[in-house]
């Protein structure tokens, strides 16, 4: 968090009780939508924090690299800490269960869109709809 701080001030911004306090949520809950951010924040025995408080923050840390979100279906978005970053989403259409897949078993398909059309994918953001095995062995 020291760091974390160090660099804020480097960019001109301070390491607020409220950042902090969105942090340590995140941190908590691994995966979150900013709703359930700003319940976890509650439960810290520090008070409420307004959601768009929750927002902007969630939005600020963003900026700084510290959190990266992923749009898992047509709802809020779900942030996790940036260095958890290393995995795609892999999201069941009929139980909703999301499990994890490292980015690297991605890499034919990113070697794929680099070699027919010079695009450079950033993955960790992306979420795969599809049926778990449970669901795909029902269908």
């Amino acid at each position: 968090m020291d760091d974390l701080a160090a660099t804020m001030r480097a960019r001109g911004m301070r390491m607020t009780a409220q950042r902090r306090r969105v942090i340590e949520a995140v941190r908590r809950l691994g995966h979150a939508t900013p709703d359930a951010v700003a319940t976890e924040v509650q439960r810290d025995g520090e008070g409420e924090l307004a959601l768009s408080t929750v927002y902007r923050n969630l939005d600020a840390l963003q900026a700084l690299g510290v959190v990266s979100h992923t749009h898992l279906d047509h709802r809020a978005p779900t942030y996790h800490l940036a260095d958890h970053a290393d995995h795609v989403h892999l999201v069941c259409l009929s139980c909703g269960r999301v499990d994890e897949s490292w980015v690297e078993t991605t890499e034919q398909f990113v070697g794929n869109l680099r070699e027919r059309h010079g695009f450079e994918a950033d993955v960790r953001h992306l979420a795969i709809h599809g049926w778990c095995a449970t669901c795909s062995v029902q269908r």
